[in-house]
């Protein structure tokens, strides 16, 4: 399989194509777009080893959409549509991922916490800036998380909007986690998720997932402000690109929720 690599250095307003490996710190290190996998692109097209060349840290799923992906201090893994909590071997490809070397810019504690919104309206404080990328880490005691995940899928292929109207909805209580995912600017979408996309990793491996709700006990949130983009897109992902962006944007806001 071949890619096209991109390089959007957001600091210059530059954009260039490059065959050379991304810069290794202050990079998100993306495979494909949020736009592709509404649009039903679920083949694994990069494998979890490469990812691990890029970055320590990020969220994805996995080929064919089997699942939430969770990578945490440079082990990846895969949350299924049991809810089971599974380390993946480095030959493992994903349709859609995004990565970086997480490098904490600031840190800071909070508690109680009564839902994910209160969550965002904490952290949105802290951000210096919306036009750039933050890797967020969140580390702590949760009275309760709600994650989802996403099950195998099989061609021809259906939308993502269709793949979350039945996906498997977990609930945990009084359990100690991480949240690992990103924030990230309105000019963003289409390539990803603007605004927070955050997945859940219990420390027992208990169980995990996308996350749609939490109430915090305490915690501590990490930023590592990330200004550069490099993006990899698969050689089929022109296909995907025919869907009004409207009716996109409808779609992942539905997905995402």
């Amino acid at each position: 399989m071949h890619f096209r690599q991109w390089t959007l250095l957001l600091g210059v307003a530059t954009l260039t194509m490059t065959v050379s490996r991304a810069a290794d710190h202050g990079t998100l290190f993306q495979a494909s777009t949020i736009s592709a996998l509404l649009d039903g692109d679920y083949d694994g097209h990069i494998s979890c080893g490469t990812l691990k060349t890029h970055g320590d840290f990020g969220i994805g799923t996995f080929d064919r959409l089997d699942g939430e992906m969770i990578e945490l201090d440079g082990q990846v893994y895969q949350v299924n549509a049991q809810g089971k909590v599974c380390k993946m071997p480095d030959d493992a490809t994903l349709p859609f991922a995004a990565v970086t070397w997480f490098e904490s810019d600031m840190t800071f504690e909070v508690a109680a916490l009564t839902n994910f919104d209160a969550l965002r309206a904490v952290i949105d404080q802290h951000l210096p800036s919306k036009n750039i990328f933050y890797a967020i880490r969140v580390t702590g005691e949760f009275s309760h998380v709600k994650t989802r995940s996403v099950p195998k899928q099989s061609k021809p292929y259906p939308r993502l909007a269709e793949v979350t109207k039945t996906e498997p909805v977990f609930e945990y209580g009084n359990i100690k986690g991480t949240l690992v995912g990103f924030w990230c600017p309105d000019f963003a979408q289409g390539v990803n998720v603007p605004g927070y996309h955050l997945h859940f990793l219990a420390d027992d491996h208990s169980g995990g997932g996308h996350l749609l709700d939490c109430r915090v006990l305490k915690a501590e949130v990490s930023i590592d402000t990330t200004t550069n983009l490099y993006l990899v897109l698969p050689e089929n992902v022109n296909a995907a690109m025919s869907t009004d962006p409207g009716k996109r944007a409808a779609e992942l806001k539905k997905a995402e929720q």
